[in-house]
């Protein structure tokens, strides 16, 4: 498919909305239509994103909407808003619709009355990406925690995961807070929502659907979890480092080639047996995955950057895929590696 898509952003204001805007810009696929944003309707985009300076003479558009035109929306809300959008306006059952929130990931919520959202991870279900109009975006946590376990969950190796993780103050969102603010942040971590993170069911349904002894956690009774998993604030910017820690009677030759058959056609997520760092990953789309076992130990290391893969790039990724567009198609970028 070589012809552009018309697309709209819903709630482009924030951090996940502002890098869509910055992937769709320059998409060679694409025209962006529709920027909505209640609080700055009128304004630039580059007086909200200023890095947008001299990229574009868009504003942001405001109450009144019109879907028209439109192939694709981005819903970029917060957790909850997404549900009351839908229910609110009347888009046109040829649009297609990718949400950013947590609303419809799971399968209990993921009807919007008339269609069926199909949860986006490329990697687990990118055939059903290609035939959805529908689809929820996975959570920067899951993403990152799932990809490192996906390959286990297929060869029925999971037990107990014991999982830490570090997030950059961006997966906060862009609303200040006591512990978003610089002189919080700076020179200091802190453990939040233990055991208890809201990412934990579309983890466990995910690993269900390719391992059935894995509780899918519907009931969403979290002392059912299979995964005790700590994550922490960083004093960094963005990124996601995730450790998984699991026994296994496997060597680690055994366990590597699995990794190395499981994404072997996926294009974002690759296999180091070299020590793994965020600035590998952060500004791009990759997720990087490294394994290390002592003794019956297996520990993955997984990292990615929570606000493309975890976020607006897998988003777009996700658009190419529902549109027939190359998978890798405006997102191939470059680490801030220095």
């Amino acid at each position: 498919m070589s012809e552009k898509i018309n697309i709209g952003i819903i709630g482009a204001a924030g951090y996940t909305g502002g890098e869509l805007i910055r992937l769709l810009l320059n998409h060679p696929n694409v025209e962006l239509k529709l920027v909505h944003s209640k609080s700055n309707a009128g304004k630039l985009l580059s007086d909200v994103h200023g890095d947008l300076v001299g990229e574009t003479d868009l504003k942001f558009d405001g109450p009144e909407l019109n879907f028209d035109s439109l192939d694709a929306l981005f819903l970029c809300f917060g957790h909850g808003e997404s549900k009351r959008f839908v229910s609110e306006h009347q888009i046109p059952s040829s649009i297609k619709i990718i949400d950013l929130a947590n609303d419809f990931r799971l399968s209990a919520d993921s009807s919007d009355g008339g269609r069926k959202f199909v949860y986006g991870l490329p990697e687990l279900n990118r055939e059903l990406i290609k035939k959805s109009d529908t689809v929820a975006n996975p959570g920067c946590f899951a993403t990152t925690i799932q990809l490192g376990l996906l390959p286990l969950a297929q060869a029925g190796l999971l037990n107990r995961v014991y999982t830490t993780g570090i997030t950059g103050s961006t997966g906060a969102g862009q609303s200040l807070s006591t512990t978003s603010h610089f002189s919080w942040r700076s020179n200091n971590i802190q453990a939040y929502k233990t055991l208890t993170h809201q990412h934990l069911g579309e983890i466990h349904q995910s690993l269900h659907q390719l391992q059935d002894s894995f509780p899918d956690l519907s009931d969403k009774k979290l002392e059912n979890a299979q995964i005790s998993f700590v994550p922490w604030r960083g004093d960094f910017t963005r990124g996601i480092f995730i450790s998984s820690q699991i026994e296994t009677k496997k060597s680690l030759s055994e366990i590597e080639e699995l990794f190395f058959r499981f994404y072997d056609d996926h294009p974002f997520t690759h296999i180091s047996k070299e020590p793994i760092a965020l600035k590998q990953v952060v500004n791009t789309n990759k997720c990087l995955i490294q394994l290390e076992q002592t003794g019956s130990m297996l520990v993955v290391h997984s990292v990615a950057d929570n606000l493309l893969k975890g976020a607006s790039g897998q988003a777009v990724q996700n658009m190419n895929l529902m549109f027939g567009f190359e998978e890798t198609a405006g997102l191939k970028l470059k680490a801030n590696y220095f």
